[in-house]
């Protein structure tokens, strides 16, 4: 078992380095959503969803 992690080790390390980046990016995009923050740039005149999207 010892063996397969050293040989492995790199492989193991840049997972859990892209798995905690992931989980950063979905906390953060959850955190924005509670807080009522959107992406789209706020430019509703142009959009269509504009009367779903914010609340006024």
């Amino acid at each position: 078992m010892f063996a397969w992690v050293s040989e492995n080790l790199g492989t193991i390390v840049i997972s859990v380095v892209l798995l905690a980046i992931v989980a950063a990016i979905i906390a953060s995009m959850i955190r924005d959503k509670k807080k009522g923050k959107s992406t789209c740039g706020n430019n509703c005149s142009h959009c269509a969803l504009s009367g779903s999207c914010h609340k006024h």
